[in-house]
């Protein structure tokens, strides 16, 4: 029997509720971009909505988004993929000087063991991995990953790793991933700056959760093509290769990850 996908608004979408009604904001739409009609789910233009397409994976690791102040709002951002993919997502708007209480006592909670993933060169070395905690001991005990994403651009998520104490005891998580990034909607100086769901994908990788890991990535390849097609007024195409990937994996899924 398969398990049914929640369509309540998940972790992010409750953020991005929560900072317009704080601000009064509307959503911060591409520069130059006229302003369109956006489906509520996706954040697409309607011709280009995708949610018919959103995937359900399962995975024994969790992510913790910790979100610049108008991340939530920019119809770009790739931590909203990870939440739509992912129901063991959790995210927090950053503040220097408030902390929702409810991110402290998720880094203590005894089911997890934190990693902030973060460039192991801005870090002490005694905090750098570049491996997971052996999991062995981890499944003995009983803890699971939890991957810390601070998610903004590369200026605002320096900020939030310096100035966050609350950080400052858990293990840095230095990926090391050959592959350059593909992401396309925003463009870094830096090839080996990577998107918040690219990291999160390879993350789930190195936890063993391989398959939440390819959907993921098959899922930001879709959200790509897309959002790039409405820009630039192409239809959308269902039948390109990231579309079949994501519809091929959907089939090979174990039965609790399919929707």
């Amino acid at each position: 029997m398969h398990e049914t996908r929640d369509d309540s608004p998940h972790a992010v979408a409750r953020l991005r509720a929560a900072c317009m009604a704080h601000s009064g904001t509307l959503p911060r739409l591409d520069r130059g971009a006229a302003r369109k009609s956006r489906c509520a789910r996706c954040r697409l233009i309607p011709s280009h909505c995708m949610c018919a397409l959103r995937p359900l994976a399962r995975a024994r690791a969790g992510l913790c988004l910790i979100m610049a102040e108008f991340e939530p709002l920019k119809p770009s951002n790739t931590g909203w993929l990870i939440a739509d993919v992912l129901p063991d997502t959790a995210a927090f708007s950053w503040s220097r000087m408030e902390v929702d209480p409810a991110l402290p006592a998720l880094l203590a909670d005894p089911q997890w063991q934190p990693y902030v993933v973060f460039p192991g060169e801005f870090a002490a070395p005694e905090r750098v991995r570049t491996e997971l905690l052996d999991q062995a001991d981890d499944e003995q005990s009983g803890k699971r990953p939890l991957f810390i994403l601070l998610d903004g651009t590369w200026s605002e998520a320096r900020k939030i790793f310096r100035k966050s104490p609350y950080l400052n005891a858990l293990p840095v998580l230095s990926l090391q991933p050959e592959q350059l990034s593909r992401y396309r909607l925003r463009r870094s100086t830096h090839d080996h700056h990577f998107c918040t769901s690219e990291v999160a994908a390879l993350c789930l990788a190195l936890a063993g959760d391989l398959h939440a890991a390819q959907t993921l990535e098959a899922y930001l390849d879709v959200f790509s093509a897309r959002y790039l097609s409405a820009r630039q007024s192409v239809p959308a195409d269902g039948e390109d290769e990231a579309h079949r990937r994501l519809r091929a994996l959907h089939h090979s899924a174990p039965p609790a990850s399919r929707p």
